[in-house]
C-alpha cells in the first residue's frame, strides 16, 4: 500500500510533471535576432510630439494650469508658452492671445479637447489652458513652431 503523501508533495510531483525542462529534445535552438539598439526612455518622450514633451514639462518644469493662472503669468511675464485646446470658449481664446501677443509669448493651438490635454498633462480633471513658465528638461518651446 502507498504511503499517503502531504499536499506540498503532491502539487511538486504535477509541477514536475507539467514542467517543459524535462522533456530532452534533440532541436537545434535557434539563435536570437539581432535587437535594434536601445534608446533611453526619454529619447522616446522627446520625439512622441507634444504629449511627451508635455509629459517631461510636467515632471521636470513649471507650470500653471487653468484660465486665471494663465492670466496672471502673462501679465507677470513669466510665460514662456502658452497652451490652449481646442474646445476653450472662442472670448477666451482670443483673450489668451491678445495677453500672449503683448507678452511676446508663443501660443500652441492643442489639436484635442480640454479632457484630451488634462490627460496629456497627467491630470484627472479636465485642462482648457496652460502656461509653461520653465520648460525643464523639455525642449517644448523651441519645437513649438508658433513660438
Amino acid at each position: 500500500q502507498a504511503t499517503p503523501r502531504t499536499k506540498k508533495q503532491r502539487r511538486f510531483t504535477r509541477l514536475r510533471r507539467l514542467s517543459p525542462t524535462h522533456t530532452m529534445s534533440t532541436a537545434p535552438v535557434a539563435a536570437a535576432p539581432a535587437q535594434e539598439p536601445k534608446v533611453s526612455r526619454k529619447k522616446l518622450k522627446q520625439n512622441d510630439g507634444i504629449n511627451g514633451r508635455l509629459q517631461i514639462v510636467m515632471r521636470s518644469g513649471k507650470y500653471t494650469l487653468g484660465y486665471k493662472t494663465v492670466l496672471k503669468s502673462l501679465r507677470s511675464g513669466k510665460s514662456k508658452l502658452i497652451i490652449i485646446s481646442n474646445n476653450c470658449p472662442p472670448l477666451r481664446k482670443s483673450e489668451i492671445e491678445y495677453y500672449a501677443m503683448l507678452a511676446k509669448t508663443g501660443v500652441h493651438h492643442y489639436s484635442g479637447n480640454n479632457v484630451d490635454l488634462g490627460t496629456s498633462c497627467g491630470r484627472y480633471y479636465r485642462v482648457s489652458c496652460m502656461s509653461i513658465t520653465d520648460p525643464g528638461d523639455s525642449d517644448i518651446i523651441k519645437a513649438m513652431p508658433e513660438a
